[in-house]
């Protein structure tokens, strides 16, 4: 097992380039398997994650090739597919499920475990199922494994219980082949949504709202290949701007998109950093003559302060002045890395879905374990302000989001060795 060995960091400065979003190519990957033309994705991050999917799509019959030089993966589902999804791969990476949708809206049946990931809390598949079934699938439960079968999916009207990003996304990947419209309410109306819309609209179908609560889906007869671009991670580049806050540093982001990171922006600006959109990107900088200051933080839906930064913006406001009050809304299991911070000093209290922050002087070095992908990233950023050395083990979770975190931030000054 790999883990990181991290030393105390001078205030990062320089320049780096953000990757392309993981939480849109997975969902891009899977509707490549609505087409039987190549499909050509850009900007797509060499993660686990997107490996694990990559081994998913070829164990469905899919074929998929690489240019990591570029950055470019090229997705043939003209073959035979095969209806059964893996249960070694899919409870690796809770995603995989999102091959449901499109395999049952190619060939009338599927059969898929149920999913797993990261252990932040419950995510129930019934608003996937519901919809499926609302669209005219039979589905049985058994034994672990979710079948869903139908000749031809019909457009139907579903109304999503909670704003589900996984919800959305099968359910709209399943319309875009049935017949007549359908209309999901109560989308989810994250980003990275809205880049699969793109990405499925490209390549011939007619969907319209996505961005909204509301989305129209008519049925088309058949998809093509096409080429698409993902979209920059926001989290990835939220991460980086908390590192610069972290470090009291100065980091220039490239290849951001600013509307996509409002609520991150206003946090900061709020625990008094500067950031500032540039020809280049956004900058962040913190002031010295201003103080990091305590913020209170509640996670919401997009647009709302995104869950995935909760872990990480609690590892800034351990080391800022006053008491910070984190509330996390959407999974009940989000606290798992605060028995790690406090193992490196930090003073936090738990109390239900939230939890009271007290700015220390400083956080000291100490063995601490990621325990998932954001959890990890924040241990990372708490080890380079903290004093002596931080050992941080089961880094796989980390490398499952972040591409190459350690050698990113090390070019920005960070002293990060990786231990195999």
């Amino acid at each position: 097992m790999a883990k990181f060995l991290i030393k105390h960091s001078s205030p990062l400065k320089g320049e780096i380039k953000i990757g392309g979003s993981k939480n849109a190519v997975l969902p891009v990957l899977a509707a490549s398997i609505l087409t039987e033309g190549d499909c050509v994705i850009q900007d797509v991050p060499y993660l686990s994650d997107v490996l694990t999917m990559e081994k998913l799509l070829e164990s469905l019959g899919v074929r998929v090739s690489w240019d990591k030089d570029a950055g470019a993966v090229t997705v043939s589902a003209a073959g035979k597919l095969r209806a059964e999804a893996s249960y070694e791969l899919v409870s690796k990476m809770r995603a995989s499920f999102l091959v449901m949708g499109p395999l049952l809206a190619r060939l009338g049946e599927v059969k898929a475990p149920l999913p797993g990931g990261c252990a932040i809390g419950s995510r129930p598949v019934d608003l996937h199922l519901k919809g499926f079934s609302a669209m005219g699938a039979d589905i049985i439960q058994e034994h672990g494994f979710v079948r869903a079968k139908a000749r031809k999916l019909k457009g139907a009207r579903v109304y999503l219980d909670f704003p589900s990003v996984g919800a959305t996304e099968n359910l709209m990947m399943a319309a875009v082949l049935a017949e007549d419209q359908t209309i999901l309410e109560n989308c989810a109306v994250e980003p990275e949504v809205v880049d699969l819309a793109n990405f499925l609209n490209s390549a011939g179908a007619d969907i319209r709202g996505a961005g909204t609560d509301t989305i129209k889906i008519n049925g088309v007869r058949e998809l093509r290949g096409t080429e698409h671009a993902i979209i920059p991670d926001r989290i990835e580049a939220g991460t980086f701007m908390v590192a610069a806050a972290i470090t009291r540093g100065d980091i220039t982001l490239t290849n951001v998109l600013g509307d996509h990171l409002k609520p991150v922006t206003a946090k900061l600006k709020e625990v008094h950093l500067n950031v500032m959109e540039t020809e280049r990107g956004i900058r962040v900088q913190c002031s010295d003559r201003k103080k990091i200051v305590a913020a209170d933080v509640k996670t919401l839906p997009y647009p709302g302060f995104p869950t995935d930064m909760q872990a990480q913006f609690m590892s800034l406001l351990t080391t800022a002045e006053g008491a910070s009050i984190v509330t996390e809304t959407v999974f009940e299991n989000r606290f798992m890395h605060v028995g790690e911070l406090k193992r490196m000093g930090a003073d936090i209290k738990i109390e239900s879905r939230s939890a009271i922050v007290e700015g220390v002087k400083s956080l000291t070095g100490a063995q601490v374990k990621a325990t998932d992908l954001r959890a990890g990233a924040a241990l990372v950023l708490a080890a380079m302000t903290a004093s002596g050395e931080t050992e941080i083990s089961d880094i796989y979770h980390i490398d499952r989001g972040y591409c190459q975190l350690d050698e990113k931030l090390n070019q920005l000054g960070a002293k990060i060795q990786r231990v195999e």
